[in-house]
């Protein structure tokens, strides 16, 4: 079935679509917008779905009530994962893990706008969106090993190092420590503060919206898939990829705007 974003109706978060940006909102806020069983899989779901859905030019992902997500829901997750079995527990796991792989696999680009709680899961979420603007209040936490978990938790050790550098993320997952705004902006993590942060992405991401979105989709590809690649097949895939870009519409339209002194419309093809 064909994803429809206008249409969309997800059970355990709050969707909006316009002007091709779906903002995605995380709302229990009585909680801090914790994550449930259904909630990652529905939004691992809705990611998947989202590679094929080619009216999304951007996506928000926020929470409500001035809180990003505080993570796994104590109750509803921490819990019962105490009395599940070894397959039990792998398989959440590897659920927890699709859902950023679905994050990262669609082609696009994520403004993450944080505010207040953003831990654990919700520090992943944060970390596997693609821009992150924060609140000045925001606190962000990699809190697993307070619960006896390593820090090796839905890909935070491959990624994490990556945004802000091996020691400071090998500080966040050993500690569990919370993260200011301020040190998330000095360290990389965060893009911008903002004391309007939600307008802010939205702003961002309309700007995207209206962007090359196959050139954003090869962008977001290839700062994934050029880490694990020495630096020359890296020159040559990129090569390759610019060269097929070149080749579309979307390009010839900007030189012809370009040339006319006007601004260019990208239709994505």
């Amino acid at each position: 079935m064909t994803f429809d974003p206008a249409n969309f109706a997800p059970e355990h978060f709050r969707w909006e679509f316009a002007g091709g940006v779906a903002t995605v909102t995380l709302n229990r806020p009585e909680r801090k917008n914790p994550l449930t069983f259904d909630s990652y899989a529905e939004l691992r779901d809705m990611f998947r779905a989202l590679v094929d859905a080619r009216a999304v030019k951007c996506i928000v992902l926020t929470g409500a009530g001035g809180n990003f997500c505080s993570g796994g829901d104590v109750h509803e997750i921490i819990g019962p994962l105490t009395k599940m079995d070894s397959g039990g527990l792998l398989e959440f796991t590897r659920m927890t893990g699709d859902l950023v792989k679905a994050m990262r696999a669609c082609p696009q680009p994520i403004v993450a706008a944080v505010e207040g709680v953003c831990a654990g899961a919700g520090a992943i979420l944060a970390m596997a969106s693609d821009l992150r603007l924060a609140a000045p209040n925001a606190r962000t936490a990699f809190l697993f090993t307070r619960v006896g978990l390593s820090g090796a938790d839905m890909g935070a050790c491959a990624i994490l190092p990556r945004i802000i550098g091996h020691g400071r993320a090998a500080e966040l997952l050993f500690t569990g420590r919370s993260m200011s705004a301020e040190e998330g902006l000095a360290w990389g993590f965060f893009n911008r503060l903002s004391d309007h942060v939600l307008a802010e992405a939205k702003a961002l991401a309309a700007d995207l919206a209206n962007g090359p979105s196959l050139a954003h989709a090869v962008t977001k590809r290839q700062l994934d898939a050029e880490w694990a690649v020495p630096i020359d097949a890296a020159i040559d895939m990129e090569a390759e990829a610019q060269a097929q870009l070149m080749a579309t519409k979307d390009f010839k339209r900007a030189y012809e705007a370009f040339a006319a002194k006007r601004t260019p419309e990208f239709q994505g093809d």
